[in-house]
Parts: structure tokens; C-alpha cells; sequence
């Protein structure tokens, strides 16, 4: 009878003990998952914009880790069952986009960490108490957008010298553009503008609010930039088109959609910031101790084949200041 010598048994015991190890490829090991939250429509640029920044860090979507999107398509009543359920889906982090997602995901969960994207204010919104100690299981990017009120203000007076009343279009339910409102309002008193506001928080409101504008025979119209206008961007383009009002929003996307103009932060570069915070996140980093970064590069944009409709003739040296001009 043959024996089987001592040595070759301790190595097939330490081969069935380092089996289940090594039979594990990389690619089949368990994904990392990172929710993404909004109260807007799919796909989101957000998810494009994420996924790039973290391709250049090293990660891959279905390789690395795994995207859960949740869009509540303009219902922010959905907004706190897709936050709950991510929760429930044990998300490593959860980017959130606008205040609402926001505030749903703080709501559903007090440890994950969410890293979010907004256009206002969150510290006058109560979602952190400080920029640079955000305390909490949140962090990320918000553009502060209430800084440059001024700025776009000025730009609308610019090309439309004679503007004395304005309308504002914002949408009321983001209480974190509130001090953009604030901030134009001193603006406009320093101008000799009137202001005009209109609220929109659902799209049957968008037609009434115009008429509205027509009837205080507003000169110009300031939008203010959040996930339901944006998303609803090429009703509103449209609608000021139509009423003859010369308009300044603050992202680029409302003049690709044929808006006369933009100032403000560049999203695509934001989206791909959020990504760092993630990264630094999944390596071991808490929110509470990685400052809210605001945008350091802004664009001005400038649409002349609606200047033109308009019967709008920019100066060259407006021009001239345009990070890009669409003709």
C-alpha cells in the first residue's frame, strides 16, 4: 500500500485552505456600490460627469464599483422612499444633486456618507453648519451661486441698457437659492432695477408665470439655476423666446438649448469634482473632515443667434469677455 509522504499533505491541506481565496478573480470580487440621488430625470449628466472623474482616478463602473440610480423624475415626494432605499442597499456613499435629494438622504441616514452637488447656499439652508467643518456624514461641492447675482445682473443691464423691470423665475421649494434672491435684490436697488418674482415649482406653472411677466411688462428675465429648472430648461428657453425677453441664467446648458446667455460655474468640471470626494471617501476619509469646495472657474456664454431674434446687438467688448460664443 502506498503511502502518501507527510510534506505532500501539508501542501494539499494549505492549497484547500488558500483555495476559496485565490478563486476569487478581481473582477468577480464584491462591487463597491455608490448611490446617486436626484430629484430630477435620468439619465443625469451627473452620472457621466462622476464616472469620468473616477475613470481618471483609476476606477471602473462594473469592474470596481457599481452605480445605483435613483431619480425621482420632479416628484420630490419620491425622494425619501429612493433615499431610504438606497440605504437599504448598503451604498458605500450617496451623491446627492440639488437641495431636496439632499435633504432626503440626510433624513434616511445619519452614518453613510452622501457628498453632494448644489447651487445654493447650504449653510443659510441648514444643511451644514460651517464650509470649512461640515460636520456630519456630509460634504462635497456647492456653488454658492448668490455671489454672482451681481455679476449676472450687471451682464442683463449690459446688453439691455434700458431694462428697468426684471422678472426672476426661481423655483421656491429649493430653499437654498434663497439668498440668491436676497443678494439680486440688493443689486437691482443699487441698478434702479425692479424686480419681478415668479415662482415655479411644478411645470403647469410656467405658462402662467410668463403671462404674468408679459402683463408687468418685465424688460428682462434672470433665472435662477436648480434641479427643476434645468431640467425643464427647454420649456422656459422657449417661453422667454416667445415673450421677447432678453435672458441671463446661470448654467450653459440653457443657452446650448437657445438662451440668450449664462454666467456661472462650469457643471461639467463640478461633476467631475465630486468624484475626489468620493475617492478620498472609499480610501477612508469622513465627511465631516473634508471641507465643501466651491467652483474656482466660471464662463460666460453667449448665444448671438438669439441676440439676434431679439433684435439684441452685443458689443465686442462683451464679446470679447465670452468664454464661448454660439453662433
Amino acid at each position: 500500500m502506498n503511502r502518501c509522504p507527510i510534506g505532500l499533505l501539508v501542501i494539499l491541506a494549505l492549497g484547500l485552505l488558500w483555495a476559496p481565496l485565490d478563486a476569487v478573480a478581481p473582477s468577480e470580487a464584491p462591487l463597491t456600490r455608490i448611490g446617486l440621488l436626484t430629484s430630477g430625470a435620468g439619465p443625469s449628466p451627473l452620472r457621466e460627469g462622476l464616472l469620468q472623474g473616477l475613470y481618471d482616478l483609476g476606477y471602473r463602473d462594473g469592474h470596481h464599483l457599481a452605480v445605483e440610480e435613483r431619480y425621482a423624475g420632479g416628484m420630490h415626494e419620491r425622494l425619501a422612499a429612493l433615499a431610504t432605499d438606497l440605504v437599504q442597499r448598503e451604498v458605500a456613499v450617496i451623491v446627492a444633486l440639488g437641495y431636496a435629494a439632499i435633504r432626503a438622504a440626510q433624513q434616511a441616514t445619519p452614518t453613510i456618507p452622501i457628498v453632494m452637488l448644489l447651487g445654493g447656499d447650504p449653510i443659510g439652508s441648514g444643511l451644514i453648519p460651517s464650509l470649512a467643518r461640515p460636520g456630519g456624514n456630509l460634504t462635497g461641492l456647492a456653488a454658492l451661486s448668490s455671489r454672482l447675482s451681481a455679476k449676472r445682473l450687471a451682464l442683463l443691464k449690459e446688453v439691455v441698457p434700458t431694462a428697468a423691470h426684471v422678472a426672476v423665475l426661481f423655483n421656491p421649494d429649493d430653499v437654498s437659492k434663497a439668498l440668491d434672491w436676497t443678494q439680486t435684490q440688493v443689486t437691482a436697488r443699487a441698478l434702479g432695477v425692479r424686480l419681478h418674482p415668479q415662482e415655479v415649482r411644478d411645470p403647469h406653472a410656467f405658462e402662467p408665470a410668463f403671462a404674468a411677466m408679459r402683463q408687468a411688462q418685465a424688460d428682462a428675465l434672470i433665472t435662477f439655476g436648480d434641479v427643476f429648472t434645468l431640467q425643464h430648461r427647454r420649456r422656459i428657453v422657449p417661453l422667454a423666446t416667445q415673450s421677447r425677453l432678453p435672458a441671463i441664467y446661470e448654467l450653459k446648458a440653457f443657452v446650448e438649448a437657445g438662451g440668450l446667455m449664462a454666467y456661472g460655474p462650469r457643471l461639467e468640471e463640478m461633476y467631475r469634482r465630486v468624484a475626489g470626494y468620493v475617492e478620498k471617501i472609499l480610501q477612508g476619509a469622513k465627511p465631516a473632515d473634508l471641507p465643501v469646495e466651491q467652483p474656482t472657474q466660471f464662463e460666460l456664454v453667449i448665444n448671438l443667434t438669439t441676440a439676434q431674434a431679439l433684435g439684441l446687438t452685443i458689443s465686442p467688448a462683451l464679446l470679447s469677455q465670452a468664454d464661448e460664443v454660439i453662433r
